[in-house]
């Protein structure tokens, strides 16, 4: 064998897993226990951050990472992601249009179950249905890999939409996806995942599933679904779902059958919008009506209660239609 030089040496390295330990590459090598050139090479990479040692006898390739240039170079404006409408004024949402939002963003819906949340997926799915979105998630396809009777009934009420091109092909694309999301994110679409499910035990996962389908959509938008518990401030997770959320809605029951829609986490705005509620009505599933903002009760003071019993003023709900003061 020729005398190991440190190029010869960083060669072998190269061949080398991420992570690798020093007596595996000197058996398969047949390097020396007490060669100068071998840990010498060693110390030199780790100052030049090429390698990190992670443990005794045990190294970690650093990945090379390389100045991003800046200047010069050109912005990019804002995307349009179309917002459901309220199908009785026609209307978007009232509050999408202060919203910005960027290629690759996240959209996250945490809501109670039953809540709406599929309603409001499929009402983006509608609203974006001419760039052909992506459905996937544990609401739309049985466990025989069919759509789901409920869907079907669902894309039945929403009468307004053309669900399929004039050719008879589907006008977006439906996958039997409940897991590994990010690996079949379609990348430069609006996808749309309801909902994810983790393991108790590990919800705190939910930012490394985020993280990842962030990564995959490319220059397109997701919309993803998780549960929440009634009241709470964030979906389950805690604060893990808010770290790779672009866009938070939060949806809880609202008087008897109603929808509170509480506009969480917003990167990036046009004017003030984290705080601000809305409630509408869900009618045959899908379809949103009556849609309005409304506030804390100025009697109560969001509490519902006044003087030992319900408030008059908001009828125990603690808040009121914005327009009626």
């Amino acid at each position: 064998m020729e005398s190991l030089t440190s190029d010869i040496l960083k060669g072998f390295i190269d061949l080398e897993l991420d992570e690798f330990t020093t007596e595996e590459l000197r058996k398969k090598h047949g390097i020396a226990s007490d060669s100068s050139v071998f840990y010498n090479t060693l110390r030199r990479m780790v100052l030049d951050k090429k390698l990190k040692k992670v443990g005794r006898g045990t190294y970690r390739k650093i990945k090379p990472v390389h100045p991003v240039k800046v200047f010069g170079r050109v912005r990019k404006p804002p995307i349009k992601v179309h917002f459901p409408r309220c199908r009785d004024s026609e209307e978007e949402l009232s509050f999408a249009k202060d919203i910005i939002f960027r290629e690759g963003d996240l959209i996250l819906l945490s809501g109670q179950s039953n809540k709406g949340k599929t309603a409001l997926c499929m009402n983006f799915c509608a609203a974006n249905i001419a760039s052909h979105p992506v459905l996937m998630g544990n609401e739309y396809t049985t466990i025989d890999n069919e759509p789901s009777p409920r869907f079907l009934s669902r894309m039945d009420s929403m009468d307004w939409v053309e669900w399929s091109n004039g050719d008879g092909e589907d006008s977006f694309t439906l996958l039997p996806v409940r897991e590994d999301y990010a690996e079949h994110i379609v990348r430069d679409k609006l996808n749309i995942i309801d909902w994810i499910n983790l393991d108790a035990s590990v919800l705190y996962g939910i930012s490394s599933v985020m993280e990842g389908i962030k990564r995959e959509v490319g220059k397109g938008v997701a919309v993803i679904t998780i549960q929440k518990k009634e009241g709470e401030s964030s979906g389950r997770g805690g604060q893990f779902t808010k770290d790779f959320a672009d866009c938070e809605l939060l949806l809880d029951q609202y008087g008897h059958n109603e929808i509170l829609l509480t506009i969480g986490k917003v990167k990036e705005s046009k004017g003030h919008v984290s705080g601000r509620m809305f409630a509408y009505l869900i009618m045959d599933g899908v379809k949103i009506i009556n849609f309005r903002e409304v506030v804390k009760c100025p009697t109560c003071r969001g509490q519902g209660q006044n003087r030992g019993g319900q408030c008059e003023f908001c009828e125990g709900l603690g808040k009121v239609d914005k327009g009626n003061f």
